[in-house]
């Protein structure tokens, strides 16, 4: 059943169970939500501390090894926009539910891989379903939690961050137990398929259908400053900082395990701790989303182009030791996924009339996961040419700045603005 997508007075005319669906409800469907994005940063995550066993196993190059550990969010970026029109028409709980089952399959099937070729298949898969998964949740809490979206952002940031802390470590352990890298995957994969029926149980109708606000209030502000299009000059500005971010960040994930051990020759359980670590700082999405709703995010983005800047410039270019690659880690995970990717995703969303949001979640996706998905590959050619040090001087410290060009030409008066920004 197609959504109604003309306006932005979104109001209840019934008094069924959409209606009446109690706090309860969507607390337990959104607290589903987050789980079953944890599980997705999880399932991403795991591959890269392994990914020296696997390119050991299969004798890859370098340059495989990275387009392996980023090429699959080439499926998240050819979702994004599809994906994004679709929500705006289609049942966002079911294509949650649908992405789920197919990025568990994905995982499942790395395992079972022959060679570079089909792995990559299957990591591309991986990476459709993660990809329109991302893209429905970030839609739906854009609708749902209306003037709060940045807050309820950083709660999925947070679920984000716990997930690639928790990843490397589970997976690093069930590889050690098993004597392996198969078997991570397809537990993974398993649990994934078990969250699919539990999205599909708990999300509750009233909040993955909302259009601007909940579906049993009235949204009495106007939109008219709004560019009408959804890809307005606001909107690209901030995709190209997305694509920057996505650059930096995934540049950084992919290899940086590979990097520990082969350069500073840590070992595997110390990579897969700093990797970790990634995650942990990925979880200041949480109070970054609360300051988003509160001050201009084009100075959070900006700290957070700066702050990768300079995280990256200390890791490649001056701490050795096992306790400040730690520290670093974590300041990564804040500044490039804490801070950037939680502002870059809401900010979007802002660029555009709420009509648009599922279309302005998919121009997001596309930009930061098609920068992403070439990220690992890029690093592996600098690396090639220009050692370590030159490939994280490149696109780790000065690629930065390139967003923070980007922002210059976002117009903070042609965006929605959150009730806590707005005075007078």
């Amino acid at each position: 059943m197609e959504r109604p997508t003309g306006g932005v007075h979104a109001t209840s005319t019934s008094s069924g169970p959409s209606a009446r669906t109690s706090a309860a409800a969507i607390a337990i469907g959104f607290t589903a939500l987050c789980v079953s994005y944890m599980l997705n940063a999880m399932d991403r995550q795991v591959f890269y501390p392994l990914l020296p066993e696997i390119r050991e196993e299969f004798g890859f190059s370098l340059d495989q090894a990275g387009l392996l550990a980023t090429g699959f969010t080439l499926g998240l970026a050819l979702t994004g926009l599809p994906a994004g029109y679709l929500l705006d028409r289609l049942s966002r709980r079911m294509i949650v539910v649908i992405s789920v089952v197919v990025y568990s399959l994905g995982t499942i099937a790395i395992p079972l891989a022959a060679g570079f070729a089909d792995m990559a298949v299957y990591r591309l898969v991986s990476g459709v379903g993660e990809g329109v998964q991302a893209t429905a949740i970030y839609a739906i809490i854009g609708a749902y939690f209306f003037h709060r979206r940045a807050f309820a952002a950083g709660f999925i940031g947070l679920a984000f961050g716990l997930g690639v802390f928790l990843g490397p470590l589970i997976g690093q352990s069930l590889a050690t137990a098993a004597g392996g890298w198969r078997s991570p995957f397809l537990i993974f994969g398993a649990v994934g398929l078990a969250m699919a029926v539990v999205l599909l149980v708990t999300v509750p109708r009233a909040m993955s259908e909302a259009v601007a606000g909940r579906d049993n209030t009235t949204d009495t502000a106007t939109y008219d400053h709004i560019p009408a299009s959804p890809y307005n000059r606001n909107a690209l500005a901030l995709a190209a900082a997305s694509a920057v971010s996505g650059l930096v960040f995934y540049g950084f994930l992919g290899l940086y395990p590979t990097f520990l051990r082969e350069e500073l020759e840590f070992g595997a359980g110390q990579a897969a701790l700093a990797s970790a670590l990634v995650g942990f700082g990925a979880m200041m999405a949480l109070p970054v989303g609360w300051l988003a709703d509160r001050v201009d995010q084009r100075l959070l983005l900006a700290v957070g182009f700066i702050g990768s800047s300079l995280t990256a410039l200390a890791a490649y270019q001056l701490a050795e030791g096992a306790a400040a690659q730690y520290v670093l880690a974590f300041l990564m995970g804040t500044f490039a996924s804490g801070v950037l990717f939680t502002n870059c995703t809401t900010a979007l969303q802002r660029a555009v009339r709420p009509e648009h949001v599922g279309r302005g979640a998919g121009l997001f996706m596309l930009a930061y996961y098609v920068a992403a998905a070439v990220s690992g590959l890029i690093f592996a050619r600098l690396v090639a040419g220009m050692g370590w040090q030159g490939a994280g001087l490149v696109q780790l410290t000065l690629l930065p700045l390139v967003g923070l060009a980007a922002l210059v030409l976002v117009d903070a008066r042609r965006m929605i603005v959150p009730p806590r920004q707005q005075t007078g």
